[in-house]
């Protein structure tokens, strides 16, 4: 059977990078470390390190013992932090980040199953740029993200996206500039004044590639990293402005706007992103379970 204390060893000196640093870290000899980790190289019967030079590598075995050790210890915390709250029935801290491209709507139903667990939850949400969210998850200050695009292959973090949903995106335009725009759908667009996405959002290049598609050139009037900005200055008249379908009806009632038109050519896609291959954090489960049976299930339904 697995030792886990030496495992836990093994664990210490990988993300430390040597023996000397964990050793220090873990208050025990260098000695103490380096006989424990051979005896788990023994029983696994490979070894998990090569040493180049002054420094110790991960083999390919390492890194994969590694990967699994980082969910177990992840699983072994959430567990502690349960226990220790369940007698007194306090909140379980649950930390979110939010991605700034997502719409507050959609995050905040989203978020909602987290709050009817049969355990209190205190939610603890952050928004910010995904770069600067992954920042935090790789260092454990958040537990989740929702972000409108998976994790990029190129961000340095061993974390994992579960897709939520995805839908189709809807344009509106406050009723008196709806009325100043006769054309048929999707002409209606061409030349008219349009608010979109900033560069940043996932959305904004198929949705400048769907205009290229349909030979249509909207004049671009504002560029808004902050959905409920951008819905602000629509709702002012300023200029038509997208949202994903499926809050469609919601936007329509809370800021007196009409229905331009709708696509389902360019899709909003909405992930979790979480150091867990398989979800396990009763509050992550319950917002992936509801997005998958409710939320984005409307839409199919329709």
């Amino acid at each position: 059977m697995l030792n886990y204390k030496q495992l836990h060893y093994f664990w210490a000196v990988a993300k430390a990078g040597s023996i000397v640093r964990a050793s220090e870290r873990l208050n025990l000899t260098p000695q103490t470390l380096s006989g424990q980790i051979g005896l788990l190289e023994d029983v696994l019967g490979t070894p998990l390190f090569l040493r180049v030079g002054r420094r110790l590598e991960l083999t390919e075995t390492g890194r994969l013992a590694l990967s699994y050790a980082d969910e177990i210890f992840q699983i072994g915390n959430e567990l502690e932090e349960v226990l220790r709250a369940r007698p007194e029935r306090h909140a379980i801290p649950f930390r979110v980040g939010v991605d700034d491209a997502v719409p507050k709507s959609i995050a905040y139903r989203l978020l909602t199953p987290a709050m009817e667990l049969a355990s209190p939850v205190r939610i603890v949400c952050r928004e910010d740029k995904l770069v600067r969210l992954l920042v935090e998850l790789a260092i454990q200050r958040v537990d989740l993200i929702l972000a409108d695009r998976p994790m990029p292959d190129e961000a340095n973090v061993k974390g994992y996206s579960h897709k939520l949903g995805n839908c189709g995106i809807t344009f509106f335009a406050a009723p008196r500039l709806a009325k100043m725009f006769k054309k048929k759908w999707p002409h209606v667009l061409d030349a008219a004044p349009l608010l979109i996405p900033g560069k940043d959002a996932a959305i904004r290049i198929p949705l400048m590639r769907w205009f290229d598609v349909h030979q249509l050139r909207p004049h671009i009037v504002g560029e808004f990293d902050d959905s409920a900005l951008m819905q602000a200055f629509g709702q002012a008249g300023i200029g038509i402005f997208i949202a994903p379908s499926v809050i469609a009806d919601e936007v329509r009632r809370e800021h007196g706007v009409v229905v331009v038109g709708r696509t389902d050519e360019v899709t909003e896609q909405f992930y979790a992103i979480s150091l867990e291959r398989r979800l396990t954090h009763p509050a992550v489960v319950a917002i992936n379970d509801t997005a998958h049976r409710e939320l984005f299930a409307t839409l199919v339904a329709s």
